[in-house]
């Protein structure tokens, strides 16, 4: 079926019963939806009343079109499908334009039958209108950044590169987006070939994804720790990078890397991509960047303390609320997806003392061993909306504890 396609959904806003909570500090629950039966959530983005959420795959499903006028009752208005092969995990929404990804799925397949970004519409919230489509000559796109402007920033694999790479896509006209530029580490130049397996030994150094703020881009690679890019006319050069591969004795899979406003400073955290807290240590960092040429780590954040590594599935930091304009932003409070430890929240006030100061761990869904909290939206009316990659689909939050400074 083809990657704008949509079925409506016909479920009706009957209230979900509460989910119960594991763990619950600095939170209250306020609404649920499993997405019509596809729970497999991932990147939420805001439009009013309205929420985009992308989907890991499982089911078939791209993107779901969700209700929260009223946030205990979400409701799902319509899902779009993938194309064979593909999945559509990620979305970004800025200027009236939601772009969405595909990208080979599950991730041993090597025919995706579609990749590249698929650019909609969403002047009607409600809507998605398919507009333009940038295919990409590889096995497509994995996460996005758009802000708005003329330039998204994401990662990519193509075909004359080995690994992921960050690539610069132009929307000066939606109808026809057009490559503008793309950045190889320094040695992967024009090196063709499948990436490798996440358990092999060899050095990888994948591109999860670039996060743009003014003309600084800060982006996590694999085994390669944190970059700082320069940005200018939309092309990115190297200024200095961090990594940590041998002290974590395996791979990191250092993932996203979040600027923490104008404090010269970066939440990054590593994705646990192994289960049973298997592989290499992962952790989220605090990273000082005020010498660009020289980041170096000031802290770790606290690990949560528990029998996470037993109850299955992932356990360690994932995603983060990327602080994007529109949402609750704060340059000292990181919110962070943690897998089966839920979703907890980090003071980053004092560099030196990292504190926890709240967490949310739901039940799991039923015949799903743990929870898997997957990506996050912090709304600026205090709401949390939260995915599950298996099958918990969406939980809607209310932050109740101490007000959270905020950016202003």
């Amino acid at each position: 079926m083809a990657g704008g396609a949509a079925r409506a959904a016909h479920r009706g806003s009957v209230s979900a019963p509460a989910v119960r909570a594991l763990e619950a500090r600095g939170f209250e629950f306020v609404g649920h939806t499993d997405l019509d039966g596809h729970g497999d959530g991932m990147q939420i983005m805001r439009n009013g009343d309205v929420l985009y959420v992308g989907h890991m795959g499982d089911f078939g499903v791209g993107t779901s079109v969700v209700d929260v006028a009223d946030p205990g009752t979400p409701r799902v208005i319509s899902q779009t499908a993938v194309p064979h092969h593909t999945h559509a995990h990620k979305t970004q929404l800025a200027d009236g334009l939601l772009l969405v990804n595909n990208e080979r799925y599950p991730y041993m397949h090597r025919d995706p039958a579609s990749a590249g970004i698929r650019i909609y519409d969403v002047s009607r919230p409600r809507e998605l209108r398919e507009v333009g489509f940038l295919p990409v000559d590889g096995l497509g796109v994995h996460r996005i950044w758009y802000a708005g402007g003329r330039y998204a920033y994401a990662s990519a694999q193509l075909r004359r590169y080995r690994r992921y790479v960050p690539i610069t896509i132009d929307l000066a006209d939606p109808s026809r987006p057009s490559l503008h530029a793309e950045w190889a580490w320094p040695g992967e130049q024009d090196r063709p070939g499948p990436e490798h397996d996440a358990t092999d030994p060899v050095r990888d150094v994948n591109c999860h994804h670039p996060i743009v703020r003014g003309d600084r881009a800060f982006a996590g690679y694999f085994d390669a720790g944190v970059a700082v890019f320069s940005v200018e006319d939309g092309r990115l050069d190297l200024l200095g990078s961090l990594e940590w591969t041998a002290r974590a004795a395996g791979h990191p899979h250092t993932h996203t890397a979040l600027p923490l406003g104008d404090r010269g400073l970066l939440a990054v955290t590593d994705e646990a991509i192994e289960p049973d807290c298997g592989g290499a240590r992962k952790d989220i960092h605090l990273v000082d960047v005020s010498d660009e040429r020289s980041p170096r780590e000031v802290a770790t954040f606290p690990v949560p303390e528990g029998d996470y590594c037993q109850r299955g599935g992932r356990f360690g930091p994932h995603n983060l609320h990327e602080n994007r304009p529109g949402t609750f932003q704060s340059d000292t409070i990181v919110f962070a997806t943690y897998f089966n430890g839920g979703l907890r929240v980090y003071d980053t006030a004092d560099p030196a003392n990292v504190r926890e100061i709240g967490c949310y761990v739901p039940e799991p869904p039923p015949g799903q061993k743990a929870i898997q909290l997957n990506d996050l939206l912090v709304s600026d009316d205090g709401l949390v909306f939260v995915s599950d990659r298996v099958r918990g689909g969406l939980y809607v939050l209310r932050w109740t504890g101490a007000p959270l400074p905020r950016v202003r």
